[in-house]
């Protein structure tokens, strides 16, 4: 639907002023108008996104964490080095193991493990034991779980999986819970208070089904293909019909209306001669229809921070998503240029020396990741 078509069907000022509800309306409208080219702009801007960053990004991110496993082994033989003083020396072991530590994170590496462990004067694999365990009894402190003493705890994917099999099984008992204590309720003798609010939301919901089953009948009985003789018109009517069932089983009242205008069975006009009672009953399928709109918006959002690994505390937009994407490649790609050159500087104890003089001396945001200072 092209937008001049969605803002045909707002309520159009004339010579008295716009009601209250029709007002509403036009807000509601112009707030789905919105909400759509958002939801557009998230379509364009993720296909884009994935494209670069799996051609751009991933590349250098899989050549830092070369560069990183090469500084840790060249840190680890400068350490090694004769005419290092102690300080030196205790500040490349830190460097080491904050570098070897995240890299054992995502991967085995036998020689990286022994390197950390050297240098941290620690075991990695006791360390996350220790880890595993830690977070085994904070989950069954806190939320009451039995993860089982059989528990893999060098397995964090086996822990997480029974971990979220307890939240599950959390969720659905409260669910049942909720369920009956509803039925519970529903059981008690209401008063008559609560019986007229019932009855009036049955009202409003019969009437609100009703106006959209109007709107749906009209286009169904106009478009009906099986009723048209000529089979390229035939073709049109089945395209149009499937868009029209499609809305009114989502109950997606700005579609139909969308559709009536365009295949103009009603004018502009003929949407300010809405009546106030239907006219609320209007509001209350658009307000609906923003909400679930809301809704998949936060989703989309949500969805790619997770699958690019933004932090869903960051605000993300579709509009400069992609600017945020050259700059972090601009940022790596630098990163791995500075990473080589810090590998030929450790070639000797005086370039050790002057390496780490030079490091003291960097900014904090310009160290190298898994830097400890």
């Amino acid at each position: 639907m092209p937008k001049s078509q969605l803002t045909a069907v707002r309520i159009a000022a004339s010579d008295s002023p716009l009601s209250k509800g029709q007002k509403t309306f036009n807000r509601q409208i112009q707030q789905i108008e919105k909400l759509r080219s958002r939801l557009t702009a998230w379509d364009a801007a993720t296909i884009s996104y994935q494209k670069k960053y799996t051609q751009d990004l991933l590349p250098l991110f899989s050549i830092a964490t070369e560069l990183q496993i090469k500084l840790v082994h060249s840190l680890d033989r400068a350490a090694a080095q004769k005419g290092l003083t102690r300080t030196e020396r205790r500040t490349l072991g830190e460097l080491i193991a904050g570098l070897a530590g995240p890299l054992l994170g995502e991967r085995d590496d036998a020689e990286l493990k022994a390197i950390y462990n050297r240098h941290s004067r620690s075991d990695y694999d006791s360390e996350e034991a220790a880890q595993m365990q830690g977070m085994k009894d904070l989950f069954e402190d806190v939320f009451g779980f039995d993860l089982g003493d059989d528990a893999k705890l060098d397995s964090p994917d086996e822990f997480m999986q029974r971990a979220q099999a307890q939240f599950a099984q959390m969720q659905a008992d409260c669910q049942a819970e909720q369920q009956a204590q509803e039925e519970r309720r529903a059981r008690r003798k209401k008063s008559a208070k609560q019986l007229e609010k019932e009855e009036r939301a049955e009202a409003d919901a019969r009437q609100i089904n009703q106006s959209i089953r109007e709107i749906y009948r009209k286009l169904a009985s106009a478009l009906h293909p099986d009723r048209e003789p000529d089979p390229q018109e035939r073709v049109r009517k089945t395209a149009l019909m499937q868009r029209i069932n499609h809305a009114y089983d989502k109950q997606n009242l700005l579609q139909l209306l969308e559709l009536q205008l365009e295949l103009e069975h009603i004018d502009r006009t003929a949407i300010g001669r809405i009546d106030e009672e239907r006219l609320r009953h209007y509001n209350a399928v658009l307000k609906r229809q923003i909400a679930e709109l809301e809704h998949e918006t936060m989703r989309i959002e949500s969805d790619f921070c997770a699958q690019f690994g933004i932090s869903p505390f960051v605000m993300v937009k579709p509009e400069t998503v992609m600017h945020e994407l050259a700059g972090e490649i601009a940022r790596t790609r630098q990163d791995n240029r500075d990473m080589e050159q810090d590998l030929l500087a450790l070639e000797d104890a005086k370039g050790v020396k002057a390496w780490l003089k030079q490091l003291r001396r960097r900014p904090a945001d310009d160290d190298f990741d898994g830097c400890p200072f």
